[in-house]
């Protein structure tokens, strides 16, 4: 009798399933971890590693090794690697919010040690440092999304400014110049809020529907959904460049926006500073950015709030309203220190109807920036009151 229970116990352990590559990591990583060290030069190395990881984070490295890009899977430091893991693994048992994701959630948006293609550095022990005083009473998710969001500017020392080395900083490449690009700055962060258990992607699109330049900036996750910020905080699903979000086109490689999965979704981010590489996955979330940006616009239209604003920039004076005159020009516009939009007017080909156009909230003073023909900056201000207002500015 107790043989037949030993042989019907070690079926159930087997019936059970375990990975051959450790306790703790489920069988279903198997063919994936086959498959990411089938000719790695460093497999044996990622194997050891495996075994040496304390159970409790065996899957947080499993998923790591199993979806990593092959380069990294090279040549990466694996102290780095297991720094990662361990300090990942430590904010979820440290912050309720970190601890009641859903491991899907977890594994793809908050472990991952790179955001984009960015030099792979050390941060996660040093941000969780940071940032962990920051959020230790905050009880929501949101609350300590919100939290980070406002204080990194001061805790990273770190501005925008396009006299940064490159585009695609990592953290210490930024923090070491004290200036970033949208791109170096939206890597910081994410990074910042996955150091604390927060859920957080990078997002941007290669060029907006008026080709006046790419742009990044970030995604949060709270309340089950997605919801879009910027390294200057302001407000979650409030930022300057919505009216072109929803503008942007679905499927189209240049037009398009996209966020980022460290999980290969069967498609890529395309990257405006390295523009033949597929090395990071992507999806398209271009539709979500569209009804959102429609829904708003409705929204303040049916509130009454705001009125719609006209831009037109002209060579000279002397040709004002005249198609012929018109010249095609970016321009951002500010609320005090607040940018709250931007376009590109239109040039002497374009409908005389086409343009830029933009929704302001009445009763606020507003100033539409740009530089004339000699490179200097030029500020038209405005009062925008209760009625549709036709702006014009020159470039000479």
């Amino acid at each position: 009798m107790i043989r037949w229970l030993i042989l019907l116990l070690s079926l159930g352990l087997c019936a059970c399933g375990g990975s051959r590559y450790g306790s703790g990591i489920p069988e279903s990583y198997d063919p994936l971890l086959d498959a990411a060290l089938a000719g790695c030069p460093r497999a044996d190395s990622l194997r050891q590693l495996l075994r040496e990881t304390p159970r409790a984070e065996r899957e947080a490295m499993a998923f790591l090794i199993a979806w990593m890009p092959c380069g990294d899977r090279d040549t990466m430091r694996l102290d780095l690697l297991r720094e990662n893991v361990t300090c990942a693994c430590r904010a979820r048992e440290r912050f309720r919010w970190a601890k009641e994701l859903p491991d899907s959630i977890f594994l793809n948006e908050v472990l991952p040690y790179a955001v984009i293609d960015e030099v792979r550095d050390g941060w996660r022990a040093d941000f969780l440092e940071r940032f962990a005083p920051c959020v230790s009473d905050c009880r929501t998710l949101r609350e300590a999304a919100e939290t980070v969001n406002r204080v990194i500017v001061e805790r990273v020392g770190v501005e925008y400014n396009t006299r940064r080395e490159k585009t695609n900083q990592s953290p210490a490449e930024s923090m070491r110049q004290h200036m970033a690009s949208c791109t170096g700055l939206s890597v910081l962060l994410v990074d910042a809020l996955r150091a604390v258990g927060i859920p957080a992607r990078f997002v941007g699109t290669p060029a907006w529907h008026d080709n006046r330049g790419n742009h990044s900036w970030t995604e949060v996750w709270f309340d089950g959904d997605w919801h879009f910020t910027e390294y200057y905080f302001s407000a979650f699903d409030r930022a300057w460049f919505l009216a072109d979000a929803g503008r942007a086109t679905v499927g189209d490689r240049t037009h398009a926006i996209y966020a980022v999965s460290f999980r290969p979704t069967g498609d890529w981010f395309p990257m405006v500073w390295s523009e033949s590489s597929r090395r990071v996955n992507g999806v398209d979330v271009t539709r979500r950015y569209r009804d959102f940006s429609a829904a708003h616009t409705e929204a303040l239209l049916a509130r009454g709030t705001h009125v719609p604003v006209h831009f037109t920039m002209y060579r000279t004076a002397s040709v004002a309203g005249t198609s012929a005159g018109r010249v095609a020009a970016n321009v951002d516009v500010f609320r005090g220190a607040e940018q709250v939009g931007g376009g590109r007017t239109a040039g002497p080909r374009q409908d005389m109807n086409d343009g830029f156009r933009i929704l302001l909230e009445k009763h606020g003073r507003y100033a539409f920036r740009y530089e004339n023909a000699r490179g200097e900056p030029v500020e038209v201000t405005v009062e925008v009151d209760d009625e549709p207002l036709s702006v014009a500015g020159y470039m000479e």
